[in-house]
């Protein structure tokens, strides 16, 4: 059956319930029909109706090798046609999770044990939670249990990850956060910083509130502090200098483990292959997936360290069995398409391209947006990057937010070709882009949206106000 591109979007309308999404809106057509994406390649993809679009931000940060690599799309049809399912309770496995599983541990940052398989982000730091608070009862420290997680972090929309996320547009209506996740300061030095504080004077100050929060709270309750290392949908924002060498002195102090959710920052895209090896962060425990299969299936991991990993088999006779699992964990399809994907990362060192060409975007970016009087801060790491917008650059005042800076400037983009997203906490556009682009796709993504934002910056001096 070949249906139209109305009888598509009719379909979807009548029976989707997208994510993050104005139901009304959408469902009386006022923000028009979806968006029928048919075909990708490389960092462009291609609607039903043969508009072609510059990808600038992989998907949801997570087609990194680009669209369209055979390779993976091979890998997935030898392993369905092998063996498309079989779990991996007791003891089950697959050649493809074995070897992953093993690739893994020996990658990843720290002193890494064992693989937990999940098939998002959000479920990976559920099973982290967990985790957490199966480790602090088998070692006998029950009350050990309160994650802090902080402000404008992304962890993920289910109970406890959307709880640990640390934006109230994620909880408001949802009865999030719930009791014992806890919060503590962004570590965004251009909006929090004193006058006259340097980047190392903030890093100090926010890591003794974390102390003082540990504190307040008592040690002997809180377990985990889980952070990305470079803050992802709460604004794209590095770590500012010492951020974390102070906040891991805190966590060894009080004995709490440290959660790094390297979703979006894992396999390269800030030019390291883990975002805890670029900030010589040590975890106990990591979180990853987008970029772990690149999202050409769903497949995540809650990587667990030896410490960890340790007290929970010398408890198992005493316990049994590890009671956490799903229906999917494991899943050899997704196994397949990682091993895939990451021998695609090693191959064409997508990590060093991050690393080389994020450079020159970085510069790029700051050379055509740094001194436009709207734009407060150009900031970014490797492949990941965002233009923050003010109404007045000397005070850092915010636009008026029903002006929808940010909105504007990704419509103009998106009309010119190129995908850019609004981040969703204030006037911000993000950008991250595949990770096998190249320094001409560069030129053409700062191009666009260069003439975007000033196509709005016209727009506002059209309107009256002052810029």
């Amino acid at each position: 059956m070949s249906l139209n591109i109305k009888e598509i979007s009719e379909l979807d309308r009548r029976s989707v319930l997208h994510p993050f999404t104005q139901l009304k809106d959408f469902a009386t057509g006022r923000i028009g029909d979806p968006t029928i994406v048919e075909t990708g390649k490389g960092i462009r993809i291609r609607d039903a109706a043969g508009n072609e679009l510059i990808d600038g931000f992989a998907g949801l940060y997570c087609v990194n090798i680009g669209y369209g690599r055979t390779e993976v799309a091979e890998a997935i049809a030898r392993q369905a046609y092998k063996l498309a399912y079989y779990h991996t309770y007791a003891a089950h496995t697959t050649e493809e999770l074995a070897i992953l599983s093993d690739r893994l541990v020996r990658m990843a940052p720290g002193r890494m044990s064992k693989v937990f398989y999940g098939m998002s982000g959000s479920d990976a730091n559920e099973t982290q939670a967990k985790i957490v608070w199966y480790y602090n009862n088998l070692r006998g420290k029950p009350a050990k249990k309160k994650i802090i997680a902080r402000e404008r972090g992304y962890h993920g929309c289910s109970v406890i990850s959307g709880s640990m996320t640390g934006m109230s547009f994620y909880h408001d209506h949802m009865d999030l956060p719930l009791p014992n996740i806890l919060h503590t300061g962004v570590p965004h030095y251009y909006r929090g910083a004193r006058p006259g504080e340097t980047e190392q004077e903030f890093s100090n100050r926010r890591a003794a509130e974390l102390d003082e929060l540990i504190e307040r709270e008592g040690p002997d309750t809180v377990g985990a502090f889980i952070a990305e290392p470079v803050l992802g949908t709460g604004g794209i924002t590095p770590p500012p200098e010492g951020y974390w060498p102070a906040i891991q002195a805190v966590l060894r102090k009080h004995d709490v483990l440290l959660i790094a959710d390297e979703v979006i920052t894992g396999f390269g895209r800030t030019g390291s292959l883990f975002g805890s090896q670029h900030y010589g962060i040590e975890p106990d425990l990591i979180t990853v997936a987008k970029g772990l299969t690149s999202a050409y299936f769903p497949l995540s991991g809650a990587i667990v360290g030896e410490k960890v990993y340790a007290v929970l088999e010398e408890a198992a006779d005493k316990v049994g069995a590890f009671s956490h699992g799903y229906t999917y964990s494991g899943h050899p399809i997704g196994a397949a398409a990682a091993n895939a994907v990451l021998d695609i990362v090693e191959k064409e060192n997508l990590p060093g391209n991050a690393r080389a060409v994020g450079a020159y975007f970085q510069a790029q970016l700051k050379e055509t947006f740094a001194q436009l009087p709207i734009v407060g801060e150009v900031r970014g790491v490797g492949l990941m990057a965002a233009i923050e917008f003010v109404a007045d650059r000397e005070s850092r005042t915010l636009f008026d937010p029903a002006l929808k800076i940010g909105a504007r400037v990704s419509k103009a983009a998106r009309d010119r070709g190129l995908i850019a997203r609004a981040m969703p906490h204030g006037d911000i556009l993000g950008f991250a882009p595949p990770l096998v682009v190249t320094r001409e796709e560069i030129d053409e993504i700062v191009e666009i949206a260069g003439a975007s934002v000033r196509e709005v910056m016209d727009e506002l001096v059209r309107e009256g106000r002052k810029i």
